[in-house]
This record gives structure tokens, C-alpha cells and sequence, in this order.
């Protein structure tokens, strides 16, 4: 369950009855538009339907039978969410803001380069601070990815941008192939992968380009500095970091 400071009220009106439910704001929007695939339990902050939930006041169980056609609230709870409207507050709506305006500004530098600098990455805070200059404004109640295009077209008049993936070779040495392996296989898409007869371990793993300076920074850590990175620019080549 989440914390109450968490939770926003999704109310239904039906047959001249009200009926609240408390849930988190984001589980909502996903259960609304059929998103929806986790544990209802894990996104709600009570396991009640309430005729007034700053009351804490309960609707009579005639009521939630001639409405629902049941009494079980986790089998109303989904329903006051998917016929009901969401209730924020002004705060709610300013922090559901800020949360999506971070996620957005992450997700779009984890995937986006700046193709006039050899397709180097960009910082969060330039994006950041092109999505300002841009006038762009982060919609709370939309998820960050449906609103990623839209942002990317506001950027590119500001900053040159675009979304591409790397494809980069990774060696490490034996002494910390057989634990780093596991670390550095998850980070992208594993393209091969082969165990040289010295005990040493080379992958090919193809990932977000902006994503480019974790991996170097996660294969220095899982090897002490001693891996090594190879970007692959087509099948014939290799150019080092």
C-alpha cells in the first residue's frame, strides 16, 4: 500500500450516491486508460471505499450493491477509478508536475545525442534547460512516454538532437569476467558474446546512445579501470573509446 500524502481520490457519482476511492495518482491514469498490469494492492492507500474519504465516511453496503453489485471493495476500488474522475489538488498536480518533468528530462537524455558533436551525449541539465528555453510544459496526467515526441520537437529548434542507439564492444580481463559479465550483459541488448581461451570475456551489446558513458563508467567499476570499450561504427570496424 502507498502512504495516505501519496494518494489522490478517484470519486464516482451513481444512482444519487458518491463513492472515493485512494489511489496513487499515476496507478490511476494507467488503470483509467487499461495500462494497468501490476498489484492493485501495491497502489492504493486503503483497502475501503469511502463515501467521503477526508471523513473517512463509509457508504451504506445496500448501496454499493445496487451500484457495483458487490460489497468486496478490491472489486470496486478498479471500477470508481475506471468510471469515476480524479481528484488533485493544486499541490498534487505541481508535484505530479515536477516527478514527470525529471522523467522526461531523463529518459530523453538516456536515448538522445547531439549529432554535431560526434553524436556525444547530452547532459540532463541541457536538456533541462532547452526544454525552458523551449517553453515546453510537462502535462502530469499524460505518461512521459506519449509526451517524448512532442518535447523532441520543441528541442531541436533550441539544441541539435536526435534519438539513436550505439552498438559497442566490451572486453573484460579474466580476473573479472566471471562476475562483471553479469553486471555488463544487462545494460543493452546482448548482440554475441564469446570466452576467450585466456578466461577473458568479450560482449557486444547494443543500447541507448545516450546511455554511452554509464556503460564505460560501469565497465571501469566492475574491472577496477582494466576493461575496455570499443565503439562499433560498421561490421568491419572498431574505433576505441
Amino acid at each position: 500500500m502507498i502512504s495516505l500524502d501519496e494518494a489522490v481520490t478517484a470519486r464516482l457519482e451513481s444512482h444519487g450516491e458518491r463513492f472515493e476511492v485512494l489511489v496513487d495518482p499515476d496507478a490511476a491514469l494507467a488503470i483509467k486508460r487499461g495500462e494497468f498490469d501490476g498489484e492493485l494492492e501495491d497502489v492504493i492507500a486503503a483497502r475501503d471505499v469511502f463515501e467521503n474519504a477526508s471523513r473517512g465516511d463509509r457508504p451504506a453496503e445496500e448501496d454499493l450493491e445496487e451500484v457495483f453489485g458487490t460489497t468486496e471493495p478490491m472489486e470496486i476500488i478498479p471500477e470508481v477509478i475506471e468510471r469515476g474522475e480524479i481528484q488533485i489538488t493544486a499541490e498534487q498536480r505541481e508535484e505530479m508536475q515536477e516527478r514527470k518533468r525529471r522523467q522526461l528530462v531523463n529518459t530523453i537524455a538516456r536515448n538522445a545525442v547531439n549529432p554535431q558533436m560526434d553524436n556525444a551525449p547530452h547532459p540532463p541539465e541541457r536538456i533541462e534547460s532547452a526544454l525552458e528555453q523551449a517553453g515546453f510544459t510537462v502535462d502530469p496526467m499524460e505518461p512521459v512516454e506519449s509526451q517524448v515526441d512532442d518535447a523532441l520537437d520543441a528541442l531541436r529548434p533550441v539544441i541539435p538532437i536526435r534519438f539513436e542507439e550505439v552498438t559497442v564492444a566490451v572486453s573484460l580481463p579474466a580476473d573479472y569476467a566471471g562476475s562483471g559479465q553479469a553486471q555488463i550483459r544487462e545494460f543493452g541488448e546482448l548482440e554475441r558474446e564469446e570466452w576467450q581461451s585466456d578466461g577473458s570475456w568479450v560482449g557486444v551489446l547494443t543500447f541507448p546512445a545516450g546511455m554511452r558513458n554509464d556503460l564505460y563508467d560501469l565497465v571501469a567499476e566492475v574491472t577496477s579501470g582494466e576493461g575496455e570499450t570499443r565503439v562499433i561504427k560498421d561490421k568491419d570496424e572498431l574505433s576505441t573509446r
